[in-house]
């Protein structure tokens, strides 16, 4: 079955009868300036690909992207190995600046929360605010290459601060409010912040959650702090918050109290003697010319099988990847209203404030997406005007179990695109879209990771979407799957791998200076080749299927299953609310367990287990059929919403989790623990 969108030539000749398509104006932008012609999606590709230099020069040239200097060295300084490689070394530029560019009254940014919280902020009170805080920073000591973290909730303050952050060419790392506070300093020590803007609060699910004791914590666990940055407290109902205190070596500072981020008239004394500014006539910003290879962002993997790796990603290349997607792929305009359901945690947060760059309007939300009501993030779409919608599978399959649907309440006229990732979107979950949410929408399956702060595949506006695929690799992405014998494969599952390197690849690991750990990551699978850690399949149609992560992958009598290819199956089942699946070492193999949760109290009978198997022996195959079948009350989960499949493994054989502060609910191992004797 084919969702099919029209199929449109990318020649200029007929690019006209796709009318506003920025991915068809940059090929015939190619044919204009570079006489270079290209009838088809796939034939860009191979070309962005065999001449990745020439592509990625050619679309910074078009992106419209702000160089403070171009340089005049060479597009790709290659190194020893493919992770040496340097991208554009002879260029100057601001992340900040770009995402800044527009400076006018329309809507940079709304903000909503599952209490009913609401504000708006224009382009030119985002670079006003953004100005103030970056003078703040300033005279704080905050230099280039200085680590500024968020305890953040996604909200305009922690957008503000990021680039107030990145604007003097300072590093940016957050994580959302519901980290613990050891997965917190697990993560914060590695890079020794200066700066900590926190929440003072969070709600979720109806429940308002206090910090002062976390902040607390983190003030004497991170000996490098020089402030803590409080937030404005949305949840103290009227009663002063406590404040948590300061240390010999840290001061706590209100956000408030900082000059011109009340919204009052704020005079204040700048960096330099005698020069005062006020709201009405903000400090000019002073952007640092960073070069395209300085940290920007660091990230984290996800810790569960020890200490979180520390990911640092470029300026230039975050930037540029970022644009690319949005206006090639997504087609991501000024007039759009861009929504991702996210945290600061995850790397779709900073994938959306990119959009800034477009000029679009972004839709920021902090809270459950199922409280209230189940369908508050629709409801939240229609008010807010959104026309690109962005979430996990986990929350379409969830919202489909919950029975939300669109028609007869929500007005979803400006939706057009709908994008997908996290996890593997089934078939299924294209059919439940395209059903219950919109018949006419472009459903953008999009895959990739924290690891590249990007995506390897995704979508792209002129070609058909087929049901359970993503449509293609990106550009100037040299995206295979490879065999064991490391051979590119069509029609295999297999390794997903990049042959080549690309601008968004990491600078390294924080601290990781000979590489060690970084090469150990992704380039020891096959000889200098990015190996992802997905399982994965190259279709006939040149889409791409993603399995699950290979790590995970069971293997029970030689014959290997992604994860996915069962929960496919299971959750079509409408009393399966979720699933985990591990192999367990047994009798010299390894055999598949399954792991359920069921809805309404319902109690996993012989009868339930029957159905159960069935459905997988008849959607998939004999050989996914689970050896054992058990009904848990919890299946653990990362701090990102990823289910921990390697945690549940390791607790049924009776090995240590190296990490619980990295699941957002450890308590639920107790029951595999229980459930690791009976299964001897």
């Amino acid at each position: 079955m084919i969702m099919q969108t029209p199929q449109f030539s990318l020649s200029a000749e007929q690019a006209h009868i796709k009318g506003a398509c920025q991915l068809v104006d940059f090929s015939r932008w190619l044919l204009e300036t570079r006489q270079l012609r290209f009838d088809s999606y796939a034939q860009l590709h191979q070309w962005s690909v065999d001449a990745r230099e020439q592509f990625w020069q050619a679309y910074l040239d078009f992106s419209g992207l702000t160089l403070m200097s171009a340089g005049t060295g060479p597009v790709l300084v290659k190194g020893e190995h493919l992770w040496l490689d340097r991208w554009f070394p002879g260029a100057r530029l601001n992340y900040a600046q770009n995402l800044l560019a527009f400076n006018d009254q329309r809507s940079a940014l709304i903000f909503r929360d599952e209490a009913g919280h609401h504000d708006t902020l224009s382009y030119a009170e985002l670079n006003t605010r953004v100005a103030w805080l970056a003078v703040w920073l300033k005279v704080s000591g905050i230099q280039a290459g200085d680590r500024v973290a968020g305890f953040a909730a996604n909200r305009i303050e922690t957008v503000i601060a990021m680039l107030a952050a990145t604007s003097l060419g300072a590093i940016w790392s957050s994580c959302s409010p519901d980290f613990g506070v050891g997965g917190i300093l697990d993560r914060f020590t590695q890079i020794e912040p200066s700066i900590l803007f926190a929440v003072p609060a969070h709600c979720y699910a109806g429940k308002v959650i206090q910090h002062k004791v976390t902040l607390e914590k983190l003030m004497a666990g991170l000996p490098s702090l020089r402030a803590l940055v409080l937030m404005p407290d949305l949840y103290a109902n009227g009663t002063q918050v406590e404040r948590a205190a300061a240390t010999a070596h840290c001061a706590v500072v209100d956000w408030q109290a900082i000059p011109g981020l009340s919204g009052a008239d704020h005079t204040a004394p700048l960096a330099t003697p005698g020069q005062e500014t006020s709201v009405l006539n903000p400090p000019a910003m002073d952007f640092y010319a960073a070069a395209f290879s300085d940290p920007l962002f660091i990230m984290y993997s996800s810790g569960t099988t020890g200490a979180p790796k520390c990911i640092v990603h470029s300026v230039g290349g975050t930037l540029l990847q970022h644009r690319k997607e949005h206006q090639l792929h997504l087609n991501l305009q000024r007039d759009d209203v861009l929504f991702y359901f996210t945290t600061c945690g995850w790397m779709m947060w900073n994938w959306l404030i990119s959009g800034l760059a477009a000029g679009a309007t972004l839709v920021l939300y902090d809270g459950s997406p199922f409280h209230p009501q189940p369908d508050v993030l629709l409801q939240l779409a229609a008010d807010t005007g959104v026309s690109i919608f962005g979430t996990s599978a986990k929350y379409l399959a969830a919202a489909e179990k919950a029975g939300v649907k669109t028609q007869g309440k929500h007005t979803l006229h400006k939706l057009h695109t709908l994008l997908s990732t996290g996890s593997p979107l089934s078939a299924e979950g294209f059919d439940y879209v395209y059903r219950d949410i919109k018949p006419d929408i472009m459903l953008q399956s999009i895959s990739g990771g924290t690891d590249i702060i990007s995506c390897f595949v995704l979508g792209n506006p002129v070609q058909p979407i087929h049901r359970g695929e993503i449509q293609c690799a990106g550009l100037g992405m040299d995206v295979a799957v490879f065999d064991s014998q490391g051979h590119a494969v069509q029609g295999e599952k297999g390794e997903l791998v990049c042959r080549q390197s690309f601008p968004s690849m990491p600078v390294g690991f924080w601290r990781d200076t000979d590489h060690k750990k970084y090469r150990a990551a992704y380039f020891e699978r096959f000889d200098n080749c990015w190996t992802h850690g997905d399982y994965a399949e190259l279709t006939v149609h040149d889409g791409w299927i993603i399995y699950g992560r290979s790590d995970t992958v069971l293997n029970p009598g030689g014959v290997r299953i992604g994860t996915a290819e069962i929960y496919r199956q299971v959750e079509q089942l409408p009393w399966v609310l979720e699933s985990v699946a591990i192999a367990q070492e047994w009798q010299a193999d390894v055999r598949v367990v399954l792991f359920v949760r069921l809805r309404d109290e319902l109690t996993l009978t012989e009868t339930l287990r029957s159905e159960i198997r069935l459905q997988i022996r008849s959607g998939a195959s004999p050989r996914h059929v689970p050896a054992v079948i058990e009904q848990v009350q919890d299946i653990p989960r990362t701090l990102n919403g990823k289910i921990a499949e390697i945690a549940v493994r390791e607790t049924i054989h009776s090995r240590a989790v190296n990490n619980t502060d990295a699941l957002a609910n450890p308590q639920s191992l107790k029951e595999y623990q229980a459930l690791a004797v009976q299964l001897r």
